[in-house]
């Protein structure tokens, strides 16, 4: 495994890094609508916009959000996720990651919105690996 940090995106902000590098994928830890210096970010649309430039800062060395495969969305109040949905879409274009969206209780610092990711590092050896998982699934 390798730790993956950036310094355009906040620091962790407990004993985990940014992100973690591990057979082909990269794990993005959980990013909130925070930027670098410790601003949050105002509503649900603009701590989505920071989570997700926090995410394509930390993956900017394996090709940004082009590699995201799957996202995890937490947020306060689901009653607010057209706008979550509306600004996320500007980030991503097809085929679109897989994604699910969860109402949690409380976020780290305040915040309304928090995202994860996984990502491919090497579209090779994700088709490899998605190739392998379909042969397996038809045997």
């Amino acid at each position: 495994m390798r730790a993956i940090e950036s310094e355009k995106a906040p620091k962790a902000i407990g004993p985990y890094s940014q992100a973690a590098e591990a057979g082909g994928w990269i794990f993005v830890s959980g990013q909130i609508g925070m930027d670098p210096s410790g601003a949050m970010a105002d509503g649900v649309a603009g701590q989505t916009e920071r989570c997700l430039a926090n995410l394509a800062a930390i993956l900017e060395s394996a090709g940004g959000l082009s590699r995201v495969v799957k996202t995890t969305v937490y947020m306060t109040d689901l009653s607010q996720f057209a706008a979550m949905n509306e600004a996320y879409a500007r980030h991503f274009a097809p085929p679109f990651p897989a994604r699910a969206t969860l109402q949690v209780a409380a976020l780290p610092k305040g915040a309304l919105v928090e995202i994860e990711a996984v990502a491919a590092k090497g579209w090779r050896r994700a088709r490899t690996l998605a190739f392998q998982s379909i042969q397996m699934y038809n045997k």
